[in-house]
């Protein structure tokens, strides 16, 4: 398929590969096998890589590393990933399901194709496959599920430190506006975030004090 040549990834299997686009309802009508035993695999999977990313890549504490992880292999992750690749195109579902791909579906797919890359080519390009794609939105701090300022929030209250988010600047036109904040820890700043409301720029901010490893010393 044109998203894994893109990728420089050649699935030898090719039944293995359809299965892993073929959901229950298709499968029921065909008489074929369905992702889900593939969307079981390809969700331990990818679990394992983007722990393994955190374990190594910051110091983060178990509990925040759970935390931070569950935004980028949620639901509405998983599903925008699939869309931005081009995999809804391909997914294969029954009559009465075809106005109904949903992103409960297109997540599944997701998990089931890194299934299928994995028992097909092995651990090192499943890896790869997904720190080309999930890696970046990871370092561009983008936030599909966790409120990070909870997060930090939680974080610094076992420490009893203060925390405070601090409008810096203000600019742009009035139907263009950006907020620049700084989360500021005991007086220290610990990230800034740009965002088009306050409220988004304060979740960067958090973001960014979360994963620039400065909580170390919290």
């Amino acid at each position: 398929m044109d998203f894994l040549e893109k990728m420089n990834i050649t699935i030898h299997d090719q039944a293995l590969l359809k299965t892993a686009f073929t959901h229950s309802s298709y499968s029921n009508e065909h008489d074929c096998d369905n992702y889900e035993r593939l969307e079981f695999l390809g969700d331990a999977v990818l679990e394992l890589i983007i722990s393994e990313y955190f374990y190594k890549e910051t110091s983060y504490k178990e509990g925040d590393m759970s935390k931070v992880r569950a935004s980028f292999v949620c639901e509405k992750a998983l599903a925008t990933y699939a869309k931005k690749l081009g995999m809804v195109s391909h997914i294969l579902v029954g009559h009465g399901q075809i106005h109904n791909v949903n992103d409960t579906i297109i997540a599944d797919v997701f998990e089931a194709v890194l299934g299928a890359i994995y028992l097909d080519q092995g651990f090192m390009v499943a890896k790869k496959y997904i720190d080309d794609i999930i890696i970046p939105y990871i370092e561009e701090g983008v936030h599909f599920l966790a409120d990070y300022k909870s997060i930090l929030q939680e974080m610094v209250q076992t420490n009893k430190k203060s925390l405070e988010y601090v409008m810096v600047s203000e600019s742009g036109p009035a139907h263009d506006r950006r907020f620049l904040v700084e989360v500021r820890i005991d007086g220290m700043i610990y990230g800034k975030g740009l965002g088009k409301s306050k409220k988004e720029a304060e979740q960067k901010a958090a973001y960014d004090a979360i994963r620039k490893n400065a909580l170390g010393d919290l």
